[in-house]
Parts: C-alpha cells; structure tokens; sequence
C-alpha cells in the first residue's frame, strides 16, 4: 500500500527511463523520447518528448525541450514544454520559457521571459479564422 505511494511521489513524471546521479556531470546534449531525472549537474541541451525531473540536487546550464518539467534545482537556460512547467519551492530557473502552463510554488524563482501558448500547433491567423 505505502510502496506504490512512495513510487508516485518520489517518481512525478511517470517510468523514469534515464538517471543522471547526484556525482555524476555530463558535458554535451542529452536527445531521447523518455523521461529523464536530473540530481547531478548537466553542461549542454537536453531534448525529449517526454518528462524531464531536475531534482533538488540538478543543475543544468543549458536549453531543455521537454514535454513536461518539474524543476526542483536549477536550470539555466531557455525551456520549452508541450505541457506543463512547474517550479518547486526549492527550484530555480533562469531563462525564457515557452509553456502550456506554468507553476511556481511559493519559494520558487523564475527569472525571464515566459510565452504561454495554449494552442500549439495552431497559428494566431488559423485560430482567429477558425473563431470566424
């Protein structure tokens, strides 16, 4: 009972195919289609379609396009989600961002410009015609 609990709050994003540990640095881009779990210090992009976790520990210098982002460390650089964004009490993020959605706890920074785009895929002319 206690055991699928603690999977669901220790794991927010769903199967975690990829952990970069607490010791472990990584110098260059990290591209993939799975979800990803940052505790260690990241130099370069990070791109996937699925969930990227920076844990409090993260650190990343350097773009992330994901599809969702829970940011409870640190991330410098420019973030662009499909979904959603959400900064932890913990995290820290500097950058401009492109979202469906953002969250910032209270605690949370964000430094930069955000684009809340909530008709991906669609132009403003497309979506205007269509209102027509």
């Amino acid at each position: 009972m206690f055991g699928s609990m603690k999977k669901h709050i220790d794991n927010p994003a769903g199967d975690i195919e990829t952990i970069i540990g607490r010791e472990t640095t990584v110098t260059g881009d990290l591209q993939g289609s799975g979800n990803i779990r940052i505790d260690g210090h990241i130099g370069g992009k990070i791109s996937t379609t699925g969930n990227v976790v920076i844990g409090e520990s993260g650190n990343v210098q350097g773009d992330i396009k994901a599809g969702n982002l829970i940011v409870g460390g640190t991330v410098t650089g420019n973030v662009d989600c499909d979904g959603n964004l959400s900064i932890q009490a913990t995290g820290q993020l500097v950058g401009d961002v492109r979202v469906r959605s953002l969250n910032i706890a209270d605690g949370g920074v964000f430094k930069g410009r955000s684009d809340m785009d909530t008709h991906f895929g669609s132009s403003p002319l497309s979506t205007a015609a269509a209102a027509n």
